[in-house]
């Protein structure tokens, strides 16, 4: 079988004006990530991420680290990249006023319980967006299908991505069999919640197609390294 590991990027700037940057914690995240996978034995057989700022640098502080040689450049699949979730809270505080005319709140918990109502009503298919809820479920499992395809038995496939697009993945393999919907998007918001900048989601690939091995491993932080935004 082959191995898939899913490597949500770095902590990004929030509240900055360019969020699709790394914050000097989520260089360090980085870092600490390529040490650990070394130490664990891990020796990819190719590299891809998606088209943010974030998922290349992220890859960058990784391979600081890590002393992979021999490898292809990355792949860089921008389906692998996250929904708009800043438009996604923009549009629902519009509709809602919810930030008094002021924008989008700067205090991280603030900013968690607005994005959990607008992307709730975005997962329901309420308004108008950009990219729907069903577009980027399809998006994201097309992206998969390629990297499955191309990981054959003993090969290892490193992805970097976003919390979102993870969280989608895991939150359809854990239960292939339910086709709701609904139930997808609330094991969705569940995952997406708790999954850890850098942290490492490991699929298992084989003739029966992905599963999930381990989610949101993160033994290489510790103190102010442990962020989830």
């Amino acid at each position: 079988m082959g191995v898939v590991l899913l490597v949500r990027h770095g902590q990004a700037s929030f509240g900055a004006d360019d969020y699709d940057v790394l914050s000097p914690t989520g260089w360090e995240q980085g870092r600490a990530l390529g040490s650990w996978l070394t130490g664990a034995g891990v020796s990819p057989t190719s590299l891809w991420r998606g088209d943010m700022r974030r998922h290349r640098e992220t890859l960058e502080a990784m391979t600081q680290t890590a002393g992979w040689t021999d490898l292809p450049e990355a792949t860089v699949d921008p389906e692998w990249d996250e929904f708009d979730h800043l438009g996604i809270v923009a549009g629902f505080a519009e509709l809602t006023d919810a930030f008094g005319g002021g924008g989008a709140p700067t205090d991280r918990r603030a900013f968690q319980r607005v994005f959990e109502q607008a992307t709730a009503r975005w997962t329901a298919g309420e308004g108008e967006y950009d990219e729907t809820w069903a577009g980027f479920v399809a998006r994201v499992r097309s992206a998969l299908a390629r990297v499955a395809a191309s990981a054959g038995s003993g090969e290892t496939a490193v992805v970097v991505t976003s919390g979102g697009v993870i969280a989608v993945l895991a939150a359809a393999l854990v239960d292939p069999d339910d086709e709701d919907p609904a139930a997808l998007a609330r094991r969705w918001s569940r995952l997406n919640a708790v999954t850890v900048n850098s942290s490492v989601t490991r699929l298992v690939v084989g003739s029966t197609g992905a599963r999930v091995l381990t989610f949101n491993e993160h033994a290489h932080l510790g103190g102010d390294l442990l962020t989830y935004r």
